[in-house]
């Protein structure tokens, strides 16, 4: 099987998916000619055209806006947020709009859109090119949300959203774009809300979203040479989020870490780490805990900014207080 970047990965689902169904379009800033800053479309519009691959001016408002008018009329818009830190621009149409059609008009309108957008910190972007805002938009009724860990997440997960008749959120990691993975040369479709078990365990789950996955997996690398059994869990889409692969691992394994790169105030880590405590709490040997970006604006200086997010070493030191019950103690 070939190994390819997350980036190539990205522009043959939407080349697929446009040759695949006429309908489909790509629209944002810088989209067409420039292939966007992380160069994800370069080729398509020689491919498609400029009826098809939209160059718009910088008016993030507007051309959501006519994305979600041409989804509600039949067309399947892809639009490109440049930066994640992007959406607050769009909310309305977003949130508003294309979140709630189907519901406030019975079942009768569909709005098959997909925005792409990124998250991450540690590319010395500074506060506002630097945000992971995936669990705001996961906040939002009408809105799947999905955030691939690999080049081979990335494609099946994009192909499947474009084909989904409601509007998804995909957040990719701006430093996972040039990331390898094997990808198969086959068409294939990742569904929503199956998450992945990346290695299985009994003493410890590690449950990592989008470049968190390789955080947990490195740190599982780290405690099995330990002789700590870690069972790693990639949940691939927030909503739908994949309970039941989550609830069977933290009942198996009695103790769980939650990482993501969101801050922790009222984030992912937060709602997950709820409902495994919900609903499985009398498996569990410890509280779980959660990992998360410091509850502050993403520094620029990058001796600042490295110390934000998690790493697998701090992962690791966790998990071993948990295992062992030093943590426990802590709490």
């Amino acid at each position: 099987m070939r190994a390819i970047t997350l980036s190539q990965a990205v522009n043959e689902a939407i080349a697929e998916e446009m040759r695949r169904d006429k309908s489909v379009f790509l629209i944002g800033e810088d989209v067409a000619e420039a292939g966007t800053p992380f160069k994800i479309t370069s080729g398509l519009v020689e491919e498609f055209g400029t009826d098809r691959v939209i160059d718009t001016p910088i008016s993030e408002p507007g051309f959501m806006g006519l994305a979600v008018g041409a989804a509600m009329t039949g067309s399947r818009p892809i639009v490109d947020i440049m930066f994640g830190d992007f959406l607050f621009l769009i909310m309305d149409q977003l949130c508003n709009q294309a979140a709630k059609a189907y519901y406030m008009s019975g079942g009768k309108l569909n709005v098959p859109l997909v925005v792409r957008t990124n998250l991450g910190a540690t590319r010395r972007s500074a506060a506002q090119h630097s945000q992971s805002l995936h669990a705001l938009v996961s906040h939002i009724p009408g809105l799947k949300v999905a955030m691939p860990s690999s080049a081979y997440e990335a494609k099946g997960l994009l192909k499947t959203a474009i084909r989904d008749n409601n509007p998804v959120v995909i957040f990719e990691d701006k430093l996972m774009y040039q990331d390898k993975a094997e990808v198969p040369e086959e068409e294939y479709l990742i569904p929503f809300g199956e998450a992945s078990v990346l290695q299985e365990g009994n003493q410890i789950t590690l449950i990592g979203t989008s470049s968190m996955r390789q955080v947990c997996e490195e740190a599982a690398s780290i405690l099995g040479k330990e002789n700590i059994s870690v069972e790693v869990i990639d949940p691939r889409t927030l909503v739908p989020l994949d309970e039941k692969t989550i609830l069977k691992s933290a009942k198996k394994t009695g103790r769980v870490i939650v990482v993501d790169e969101g801050h922790q105030n009222f984030g992912v880590t937060a709602e997950i780490a709820s409902r495994i405590s919900e609903k499985a709490f009398y498996y569990l040997d410890a509280p779980v805990i959660r990992m998360g970006a410091m509850d502050v604006p993403v520094p620029f200086s990058p001796v600042l900014e490295d110390i934000t997010v998690p790493t697998a070493e701090k992962v690791a030191s966790n998990a071993r207080k948990l295992v062992s019950g030093a943590l426990v103690h802590e709490l």
